[in-house]
């Protein structure tokens, strides 16, 4: 029998963490709680979760602090931030710190619970890279995804343009490698949120955006600026013709 997904509970507002952890558990997750970062680690170390919702604003570590220091060790369990903070600028950084999805209070639980049954559906080993861009325009699976300059490794989850490599995160290679497979062909917002977040609902958020922003500053630290291209009102396309104008080694 299956196991239900095992969520972390970060969070030291006692009314706020019970209203959670009972909403999750009333839907069928198995849920830990913890009241502080430190306490969180302590419990990471006594047994794996495969998910963690994560407030910012925690005594002593902060939830941010938190979130650096996991993926420092390379933890790579999905991390949703709950938090009060809804400036773009607070979104920004929390996703700038590794945090897979963002969700500002006050919520509603039904959309937490999509939220968090999206990333751990998109952790899944049945839902790695080469499965999902399986399903993206033409070709079927491929190990390698070649533009004039840019290579993409799905196998070895590597990147690189013009024999450099690209120093990216696990959401931004699957952003990359998806908008790779589908050269040519505009992918609109939703369609990016499904295939590399594995959302399947409406949800507003300018995550798209961002990690977008993200590739293209790594990817213009290599003189390489113009590869990622915006369709306004649209989504956003890798168009062959102007990759293939990048220079070459």
């Amino acid at each position: 029998m299956t196991q239900p997904p095992r969520v972390l509970v970060v969070e030291d507002d006692e009314s706020v963490r019970r209203a959670v952890t009972d909403g999750l558990a009333a839907t069928g997750f198995g849920v830990e709680a913890a009241a502080s970062a430190e306490e969180a680690l302590d419990g990471l170390a006594a047994a794996a979760v495969d998910l963690i919702v994560l407030d910012i604003g925690l005594p002593g570590m902060s939830g941010l602090d938190l979130c650096r220091r996991l993926r420092a060790d390379d933890d790579g369990v999905p991390i949703l931030i709950l938090s009060a903070r809804d400036a773009v600028a607070d979104r920004v950084e929390g996703l700038q710190v590794g945090a897979d999805d963002y969700l500002v209070k006050p919520f509603d639980l039904s959309e937490l619970v999509a939220r968090l049954q999206a990333l751990h559906r998109r952790a899944q080993p049945a839902a790695s890279a080469a499965a999902v861009l399986a399903d993206g325009a033409g070709g079927g699976d491929r190990e390698i995804l070649a533009l004039r300059g840019l290579r993409i490794d799905i196998g070895r989850r590597t990147a690189t343009i013009g024999h450099q490599p690209l120093d990216l995160t696990r959401r931004e290679f699957d952003l990359l490698a998806t908008l790779a497979h589908n050269r040519d062909l505009v992918l609109s917002r939703y369609t990016l949120l499904e295939k590399v977040w594995g959302y399947d609902f409406d949800v507003e958020t300018n995550v798209v955006d961002v990690f977008v922003g993200y590739l293209r500053k790594k990817l213009a630290a290599t003189g390489h600026t113009d590869i990622i291209r915006t369709v306004r009102g649209v989504g956003f396309v890798i168009d062959s013709s102007i990759a293939a104008d990048t220079p070459s080694p």
